[in-house]
């Protein structure tokens, strides 16, 4: 058996589940996993379906086979090989721990993924990549060389054939340019609940407010600061004895966290775009 997931979106209405699940059947396809969503608001249905075939197919030709039935309801349609595991570029700064959750999760099989390479403005994380047997790319930037430094990262990007770029706390921001490059396949990791505490030292921030609660968001990347696509978010309860460093340690946790499970939901497929919203089939 030749396992295939098949993700679509479009207009809700009556038979779409059917002429699916029919052409599927044509196919001799046999469903694994199907989940569905009709949104009330903005009147479009998702829908995603892991397969299995008798006979391995190019995702391509079954997009063509599939064309019909797509047409037919104005369909966004993707279908992708379930076995092939997507290739990964890290971007990380001086911050490690998203870094290191990664490649352990990645090391322990716990991410279907194929880490490509880690590059980084620093040189801190070097030995511990390449301890992995991982390729390490330093480029340095300053503020006259960022085109150029980003150039860099998006020639890695083509090089490699990178599927996924996550900015495992880069710290540096992307010009639009490169987030237009990078549209729906750069995920980054928010030091908080979109948008408190904003800028440098956000564990410091909160710990100066007296917060509560911290939390930790993965979003898509976009040309509008911290504002793309809402993945994946976590919190945990904090109280006064706590200094900023405990909120910083729990932090890091908890960005860890909500990144790997943002990276896992993207590599299965199983986000759909809903607006600047974002449907997340667990």
């Amino acid at each position: 058996m030749h396992d295939y997931i098949l993700t679509l979106s479009c207009a809700d209405r009556t038979g779409i589940v059917h002429a699916v699940s029919g052409w599927l059947l044509k196919q001799q396809g046999n469903i694994l996993e199907a989940q569905q969503y009709g949104d009330p608001e903005t009147k479009q249905f998702f829908l995603r379906i892991h397969f299995g075939l008798p006979a391995p197919s190019a995702p391509d030709t079954l997009r063509e086979r599939f064309d019909i039935v797509a047409r037919a309801f104005n369909m966004d349609a993707h279908f992708y090989d379930a076995q092939r595991p997507a290739r990964l570029l890290l971007l990380v700064s001086k911050q490690g721990h998203c870094l290191n959750d990664l490649l352990f999760r990645w090391r322990e099989n716990q991410l279907s993924v194929d880490i490509a390479a880690v590059a980084s403005n620093h040189e801190t994380h070097a030995d511990m990549v390449k301890s992995y047997g991982i390729p390490y790319y330093h480029f340095p930037v300053t503020s006259e060389t960022k085109v150029q430094q980003e150039q860099q990262i998006l020639n890695l990007v083509d090089e490699l054939n990178i599927d996924l770029v996550v900015l495992a706390r880069y710290m540096q921001i992307l010009t639009p340019q490169a987030c237009e490059v990078l549209s729906g396949r750069a995920i980054n990791i928010h030091h908080s609940f979109l948008p408190s505490f904003k800028g440098a030292r956000p564990y410091h921030q909160a710990h100066a407010r007296g917060v509560k609660i911290i939390g930790a968001t993965a979003h898509y990347v976009t040309k509008d600061l911290d504002e793309g696509p809402i993945i994946e978010q976590d919190i945990a309860h904090v109280n006064h004895t706590m200094s900023a460093q405990d909120l910083t340690r729990v932090g890091s946790d908890i960005e860890s966290l909500v990144l790997s499970r943002a990276v896992k939901a993207h590599v299965e497929h199983r986000i759909l775009l809903n607006g600047q919203r974002t449907i997340v089939f667990r």
